[in-house]
């Protein structure tokens, strides 16, 4: 999963992606808004965290682009703790959740999992697929009711599995989601770390297809294809 933070505090900046990183998650960092609003035009990320007060360009105006754009990227919006107008303006405009400074960081992870998990339409943290089951906040894996070991790449491959379950995933897809800026991962590399995905998952009544040339899927089982 990739995370875009556009906030001009370095300090904040530098908690916020040690964080999220530690947390298993590719973090990408841009302190104006007008590096924001390129960032979100040219690139794709499962998550912005966006402070109101950027330079170049407010937060609300990239609010306003990103949205202008039929982009329906979840939005996390960072503000002063008396800016009651902002936050409702951040709303108004499609912001899907605010936080006020000073926050707790735990609280923040925690409404970063909130939202990818509604974006993934799920309320709940496990997503189940036959007899895998995939605990969000706790990132770990089983299958047939047994913990899968699974490699940060893999968990990261398997998020983005499990986002787009039952759709294709192209391999330009994975690397825009599971990297950061100045990472760089061959199609080969996508390609052994599928491998290892397989075969840990090998047992249990879930398939990983491979649409030559194309990308790859994780199908359901027949009894919940819909």
């Amino acid at each position: 999963m990739r995370i875009l933070i556009a906030e001009d505090d370095a300090v904040l900046v530098d908690g916020l992606s040690r964080s999220l990183r530690a947390s298993g998650y590719a973090v990408d960092c841009v302190t104006s808004g007008r590096d924001a609003d390129l960032a979100l035009s040219t690139q794709s990320f499962d998550l912005l965290i966006l402070d109101l007060g950027l330079p170049h360009m407010g937060g609300l105006e990239v609010l306003r682009r990103l949205r202008a754009r039929e982009n329906a990227l979840p939005v996390m919006i960072l503000t002063a703790a008396d800016s009651v107008e902002q936050r409702v303006r951040g709303l108004d405009l499609g912001a899907d959740d605010y936080l006020a400074k000073p926050f707790a960081l735990s609280e923040l992870e925690a409404r970063v999992r909130a939202l990818v998990r509604r974006s993934m339409g799920s309320g709940s943290s496990m997503i189940r697929c036959g007899s895998l089951c995939y605990d969000q906040v706790g990132r770990a894996a089983t299958l047939n009711d047994h913990p899968v070991e699974l490699s940060a790449r893999e968990l990261g491959l398997l998020e983005i599995l499990l986002q787009r379950m039952g759709r294709l995933v192209s391999k330009d897809q994975i690397v825009e989601h599971l990297c950061e800026w100045g990472e760089e991962i061959s199609a080969n590399a996508i390609e052994v770390y599928m491998h290892r995905l397989r075969k840990k998952l090998d047992g249990g009544d879930v398939r990983i297809a491979t649409v030559r040339g194309l990308g790859y899927c994780l199908e359901r089982p027949p009894e919940q294809s819909t």
